[in-house]
């Protein structure tokens, strides 16, 4: 059976997580979608960079994933996280028990404010750290606390795309896209 992702992205989210996250994700084979959560598919990276999204999220929320990702980067955290079809979709994600994670900005910006940290042992970007509450931050390049993921930021994508691929589909399938890696 074929895993799906969703990645959630907008107007200036991280470039590097984002295109990282897709790339590694769809090398294992997960069938990923990139939903928009603005009005268009066409946007514009926090460094410039390009992304067409293969759906709109409004389109794609009533589609069962077993993984919802957030990318980083400002000021697309900050979108992601005052985006409320998508915070009631994550929160559902979480209550049934599957897979959602976050990276860089995205877990103190959007997670947090979607209510889904509570004691949970989690990382984001050092420079948000401060927005949380009623959390655990760790320190570490990815933080694993049952179905959520978070990571530190763009260092640690790489990391974290190979977390969520293990997380779906098993070590040897992480170790086959690792080979594919060089």
């Amino acid at each position: 059976m074929t895993q799906r992702a969703l990645i959630a992205v907008a107007d200036g989210i991280d470039d590097l997580q984002s295109a990282t996250l897709i790339d590694v994700m769809r090398r294992a084979e997960i069938a990923v979608v990139v939903a928009s959560i603005g009005s268009r598919r066409m946007l514009t990276a926090a460094r410039g960079t390009r992304l067409t999204a293969d759906a709109m999220l409004v389109d794609v929320l009533a589609q069962t994933f077993d993984l919802i990702v957030l990318p980083g980067g400002m000021p697309g955290a900050e979108h992601l996280a005052a985006h409320q079809p998508l915070a009631q979709r994550v929160v559902e994600q979480a209550k049934a028990g599957l897979f959602y994670a976050a990276i860089g900005e995205a877990p103190a910006v959007a997670l947090q404010a979607y209510g889904v940290l509570k004691q949970r042992r989690m990382t984001c970007h050092q420079e948000v750290s401060d927005r949380l509450s009623g959390c655990v931050f760790v320190d570490q390049p990815v933080v694993v606390d049952g179905n959520c993921t978070t990571a530190q930021g763009s260092a640690a994508a790489l990391e974290f795309a190979l977390v969520l691929v293990e997380q779906l589909c098993g070590k040897a399938k992480r170790a086959a896209v690792l080979k594919l890696l060089g």
